[in-house]
C-alpha cells in the first residue's frame, strides 16, 4: 500500500505556509521541550517531539488537511506551525497556532491563522470552524480574538483538560476578502 501526500503551501503578505518535513525537527523538539508548550501538550522528550511532528505530517494523510510550518519570506526559519486540526476526541476542526521560541508577539498566528481559515472556507468547503484553547492561556484567546472568534462553551479533553471553544465567523460573516486578501 503507498500513499501520496500534496500538502500545499500558502502565502499571506509575510509569511508562507509549508509542508512539515525533516528541516523541521529541532526547532519543533525545541518548542516542545520548552514551557511554550505547557499548553498544548508539552514538555515532550527529543523522541515525544518526533512523535508529534510525524502525527502532524500523517494528519494531512488521514484527513485531507492539517497543519502548516509557517516560515517568514525572508527565511525558511520554521516560526511556528498553524492550521487545521481535526483528530479523534476533538469536537470539529480547528484552528490551532503554535509559535516557536522568539517568534510570539509579531502577529505571525493572526496572519497565518486567517489563512487557514480562509483555506478552511474556500479550498475545504467548511462552513464553521473552532480554536480551542486552555483557560490561563491568555495569549491564545487574544490571537482567536484578533480573528473574530467568540467563546462558545467550554469542552473538556481526556488527555488536555478543560478547553475553551472559540467560534471563528463563518464565510458569509467575513469582510476580509477571503485568501486573496493575504496573497
Amino acid at each position: 500500500m503507498s500513499y501520496s501526500l500534496t500538502i500545499p503551501t500558502l502565502e499571506t503578505e509575510r509569511l508562507i505556509l509549508r509542508a512539515p518535513g525533516p528541516q523541521d525537527i529541532a526547532p519543533f523538539a525545541a518548542f516542545y521541550a520548552s514551557p511554550r508548550a505547557d499548553f498544548v501538550g508539552g514538555p515532550l522528550t527529543a523522541e515525544g517531539a518526533w512523535r508529534m511532528l510525524a502525527m502532524e505530517i500523517g494528519h494531512w494523510t488521514l484527513k485531507g488537511f492539517g497543519r502548516w510550518i509557517v516560515t517568514t519570506k525572508d527565511s525558511d526559519e520554521a516560526v511556528g506551525m498553524v492550521g487545521l486540526f481535526d483528530p479523534e476526541g476533538w469536537p470539529e476542526t480547528e484552528i490551532g497556532w503554535d509559535l516557536f521560541n522568539g517568534h510570539e508577539g509579531k502577529g505571525y498566528a493572526t496572519e497565518a491563522g486567517a489563512a487557514a481559515r480562509s483555506y478552511a472556507y474556500t479550498v475545504l468547503g467548511l462552513t464553521t470552524v473552532i480554536s480551542l484553547v486552555k483557560p490561563a492561556n491568555v495569549g491564545s484567546a487574544k490571537v482567536a480574538q484578533r480573528l473574530g472568534a467568540r467563546h462558545d462553551g467550554d469542552f473538556v479533553h481526556e488527555r488536555h483538560g478543560p478547553m475553551q471553544i472559540w467560534r471563528h465567523p463563518g464565510p458569509d460573516e467575513l469582510t476580509d476578502g477571503g485568501m486573496e486578501a493575504y496573497a
